[in-house]
């Protein structure tokens, strides 16, 4: 994995509904009540606790929740290298991280991308620190810090997804 290049991308994805079976019933003409970017953002960066989704080398799905950040429109978390997430990050970089609620989601799709930027990670480690009270450690060979720049995002409140259910893309460069 690579440090992560500065993104080109607009300030705002492009927004429409997300692609369904009809029998769920959204109409993906109707843009009236569909969520903002700056809420979904709001979700992401609220949160404590994340899912983050990859697939083992052999192709099995795996799933581990953990701690993590949204800062620079983009999700940053760590994990050991050496760890069954890390290993799969190393192997398959393509992830899939969402929230613990079913209610008021947020579904963020992207590539992995392991962070060594000095400036970065101290300013990463300082919102870490007054978030969760524990600060990231580096120079620990234990923590591998990571990137999720979105390629796609979904997000909907169950109470209201018919008129809710939204998708965002990014211009894939």
């Amino acid at each position: 994995m690579q440090e992560p290049e500065s993104s080109n991308r607009p300030a705002e994805p492009t927004t429409d509904r997300p692609l369904m079976p009809e029998s769920y019933g959204v109409d993906r003409t109707a843009t009236g009540m569909m969520l903002t970017w700056t809420e979904l953002t709001e979700r992401m960066a609220l949160a404590r606790n994340y899912w983050v989704c990859s697939t083992r080398p052999d192709g099995r799905p795996h799933a581990a929740p953990v701690w993590g950040l949204w800062m620079e429109e983009a999700f940053f978390f760590s994990t050991d290298p050496t760890s069954r997430k890390g290993q799969n990050l190393t192997a398959r970089p393509d992830v899939v991280v969402h929230l613990e609620s079913g209610d008021d989601v947020a579904i963020i799709e992207g590539q992995v991308e392991r962070v060594t930027d000095a400036p970065l990670i101290e300013r990463l480690s300082d919102a870490y620190e007054k978030k969760y009270a524990i600060r990231l450690e580096p120079s620990n060979p234990s923590y591998g810090i990571y990137v999720v720049r979105p390629r796609a995002a979904y997000g909907w409140a169950e109470r209201d997804f018919l008129a809710t259910a939204t998708r965002w893309k990014f211009d894939s460069k």
